[in-house]
């Protein structure tokens, strides 16, 4: 009995913290509303929920992070976004009723998220200012050493199959594998090697893959595959069809130039989380001192790395994420 109530009340716990970001966002956007009523000139009220107001610069604040949002929608969105925000001014009105907000696991979360957006603010600002913009050579060079992403840029037809297997048998079955000449041929094979697997089929552009894989796959004939090696079995990519649509150096210039600003801030806040660092005086205590994290380094996203051979390339499967943001604009 004691285990199932002890399993109930970290049920309810869950969903509580489940529901406490929805009121932490609203406290922050009705904070800024109640500063924003000093000033009657500087905002517009958009509704009033009981006596309290919600204003056009908060419905604003929420509408500028709707990324790739059309002129046409941004009135039915701004429409939406008010909903939203008296929905949470109500529920912030609750747990102000009942006093949420002096509860010690909500104050502390309260802390944490004003923690985190001081440190993010200060970083993205640092690195906006201290980042610098790329010039016209590092565009133009990154567009001549990517041809595959660019000048050779082609639309694929993918089947990926991922096969279990030990070394041995990965080996033997992927020298079968090429010497088939038809996506027919190749999945009877595989069907015959008796190795269980599975198949998934995609269609991407050459930015929606991993950008580790591109260059090794954009040399893979029609027909033919990519072979992913690992102690457990491996993956085989095989190319269905591919068509070509390059992209012209004025096409691609203000994706790669929001990549490489991205690219430089990352590389910058990298730095000065370093520096910061090696400027301050961090101790470790109790069970932390016995072993410390490698710091900064251990967070940081990793760098873009090309695979030597086709069969070196890193087991990353065909996530269309994996790519940069600042690449997205290339579709």
């Amino acid at each position: 009995m004691t285990t199932r109530l002890q399993a109930h009340a970290r049920h309810r716990s869950i969903r509580t913290l489940a529901l406490l970001p929805v009121v932490v966002a609203a406290t922050m956007l009705v904070g800024c509303g109640d500063k924003q009523k000093a000033d009657s000139k500087a905002s517009q009220a958009a509704a009033r929920v009981n006596s309290d107001e919600i204003t056009v610069h908060q419905i604003n604040q929420v509408l500028e992070r709707q990324k790739g949002l059309k002129p046409d929608q941004a009135d039915a969105a701004s429409r939406q976004i008010l909903e939203g925000l008296i929905d949470q001014q109500l529920a912030v009105a609750k747990a102000e009723e009942q006093k949420l907000d002096r509860d010690p696991q909500v104050v502390q979360l309260l802390d944490a998220t004003r923690r985190n957006i001081l440190a993010r603010a200060y970083l993205e600002r640092a690195a906006a200012a201290g980042a610098g913009t790329p010039t016209a050579d590092d565009v133009r060079k990154y567009y001549d050493t990517k041809p595959a992403l660019f000048s050779e840029r082609k639309v694929y037809a993918l089947q990926e199959f991922t096969v279990p297997a030990k070394p041995e048998e990965s080996k033997t079955v992927m020298a079968a594998l090429k010497g088939t000449k038809t996506a027919s041929e190749f999945i009877e094979v595989l069907k015959a090697s008796g190795l269980k697997f599975s198949a998934t089929q995609t269609t991407q552009a050459a930015e929606g893959l991993p950008l580790n894989i591109l260059d090794p796959l954009s040399k893979v004939k029609d027909g033919e595959a990519l072979y992913v090696t690992a102690p457990d079995g491996f993956k085989a990519i095989l190319v269905i069809a591919t068509k070509s649509q390059p992209l012209s150096f004025e096409q691609a210039k203000p994706a790669i130039e929001q990549f490489l600003t991205v690219d430089r801030r990352r590389e910058f806040t990298q730095k000065e989380i370093k520096n910061l660092r090696a400027t301050a005086k961090i101790e470790y205590i109790g069970k932390f001192a016995e072993k410390p994290a490698s710091g900064a380094s251990a967070s940081a996203p990793a760098t873009e790395t090309a695979p030597s051979t086709p069969e070196a390339a890193a087991s990353t499967g065909l996530d269309a994420n994996a790519l940069s943001k600042g690449l997205s604009g290339l579709k």
